[in-house]
């Protein structure tokens, strides 16, 4: 279970049952495909911008019970109709791809969940309403898990994203740990960095722990798939803090061994 964006929810996975994999493939086919308008190749900001328009325009027919194109938005169509999905799920989902063309930095803590609102708890509630388990206390729990799924990869990546000119650590944190933007450029593990590391890390596992109480609300297989989810993000964390912040030389990734402790886990939830 890689730690990404759109990677870390259930597709057609074997736990799942067999009547949710086509309204969730179809959801992640919106989800990847959008997400890779905003981030990959080498489109200019202002075509990004507009490919990712096309795709509010496409939802604004689904809205009005218009004919969608296309293998991404024929398919998703039926799905929010079948399912009465919110769109506004999904525009959340377009927002948060076109906040990445533009916005690079983020100020504080509180900017950041308010992203993370965006670009990783809606998939989780889209899951809810397919379960029918879309309650307040159920969508609040599964909003602390994605998001801290959403930040277990912004500290795991911390190098890629540099790469493409984002920072994902809040501008206060690196202020208040002494930190410069330079140990970023140089990937410099010194004291100050690992103290930083050491916060951002216990602080998403905090934010994770508080929503695990979800899945013994959640049905069946549902309820395996995300109790496997969450210990994956669990694990990732852990491994971020035990390479002690040195994500530049040692990407946090799991392996055999580490699917067996997560498995293990999983069992004990």
């Amino acid at each position: 279970m890689p730690v990404d964006h759109y990677e870390n929810f259930p597709v057609a996975s074997l736990l799942l049952p067999k009547r949710l994999r086509e309204p969730i493939e179809a959801i992640y086919r919106f989800a990847r495909s959008a997400d890779d308008i905003a981030d990959e190749g080498n489109a200019t900001p202002d075509q990004r911008l507009a490919d990712l328009a096309n795709y509010n325009e496409q939802l604004d027919r689904i809205g009005k019970n218009e004919p969608a194109d296309g293998p991404i938005f024929a398919p998703l169509a039926e799905v929010i109709r079948k399912w009465q999905l919110p769109l506004q799920l999904f525009r959340d989902l377009l927002d948060a791809f076109a906040q990445d063309v533009t916005k690079t930095r983020y100020t504080d803590y509180p900017e950041l969940l308010d992203y993370c609102r965006r670009s990783a708890n809606p998939v989780g509630r889209l899951l809810l309403h397919l379960v029918d388990r879309a309650t307040p206390a159920n969508l609040s729990r599964s909003d602390a898990i994605c998001s801290a799924l959403q930040m277990a990869n912004f500290w795991q990546d911390i190098a890629i994203d540099w790469a493409k000119d984002r920072v994902y650590i809040p501008q206060e944190d690196l202020q208040r740990f002494g930190i410069e933007e330079t140990h970023i450029a140089a990937g410099r593990c010194d004291e100050k960095w690992r103290a930083l590391i050491d916060f951002q890390t216990a602080r998403t596992t905090s934010l994770m722990q508080s929503g695990m109480p979800l899945v013994h609300d959640l049905p069946g297989r549902m309820g395996w798939e995300i109790r496997f989810t969450v210990q994956g993000g669990l694990r990732i964390l852990e491994k971020t803090r035990q390479v002690r912040g040195d994500v530049f030389r040692h990407r946090p990734t799991l392996n055999l061994i580490d699917w067996v402790q997560i498995l293990s886990r999983t069992l004990k939830m």
